[in-house]
């Protein structure tokens, strides 16, 4: 079933309950679609902004090219969703299930991420600047034109990560473990040689050294 071009209510959308749904150029600007069961439903360049999906169930879920700025998943389950050239600044997704979800050229510039239940999570090409991530695992990800510049990552786990292209300029890393990770195409603009600890075990390139050692006077040739 499609649907093309419409505003529609929360009533409209639990119409077709039991049967995922394609939305095209489709409005849903304020709606309230809380806990409806949503798997598998495609949405192609909708208006989700300030939308409410708290509690839905959107596992397999696409998103491609909507705009969703302040919008609410919080604890909603978007296990195997897909998130595509997608704007979602300063949406919520506070305790939301994202096992296997992938987010692919979006922004997600202050998107709340906080207590989110993920494993195998994809970021790539995507705007994460002011995102707050504490305690998000990226165990193990190649993380490709990431930019988490400002980015709240108290505690989080970089361990065996490789960055290609990505910023972590003024990010909050404090606690956050980088074991095995390769830092060398991380922009870490703003780091002071005191705040390194948590480097310990990480690759960094000699630019990046020389860069943290001249803070000292030191120059690396």
């Amino acid at each position: 079933m499609n649907l093309e071009g419409q505003t529609l209510s929360r009533a409209d959308i639990a119409k077709p309950a039991g049967q995922p749904v394609t939305l095209r150029d489709c409005s849903l600007e304020g709606a309230d679609l809380s806990r409806l069961d949503l798997a598998g439903w495609a949405f192609e360049r909708c208006d989700l902004r300030t939308a409410k999906f708290s509690g839905a169930r959107l596992e397999g879920a696409s998103f491609t090219s909507c705009r969703g700025a302040a919008s609410d998943f919080g604890a909603a389950d978007l296990a195997d969703a897909v998130f595509v050239s997608c704007d979602f600044n300063n949406a919520s997704f506070w305790r939301s299930g994202l096992v296997s979800a992938s987010f692919t050229g979006c922004k997600l510039t202050g998107v709340d991420f906080s207590e989110a239940r993920q494993f195998n999570i994809a970021f790539e090409e995507t705007l994460l600047i002011n995102a707050r991530m504490p305690s998000f695992s990226f165990h193990k990800m190649v993380l490709r034109r990431v930019d988490l510049g400002q980015a709240d990552l108290r505690k989080c786990d970089f361990r065996v990560v490789v960055f290609e292209g990505c910023s972590l300029r003024e990010a909050n890393l404090t606690d956050s473990r980088f074991e095995g990770a390769d830092l060398r195409g991380a922009d870490l603009g703003g780091l002071r040689l005191m705040d390194a600890k948590p480097f310990r075990g990480a690759t960094i390139s000699r630019e990046q050294a020389a860069l943290l050692l001249g803070e000292l006077g030191l120059v690396v040739r």
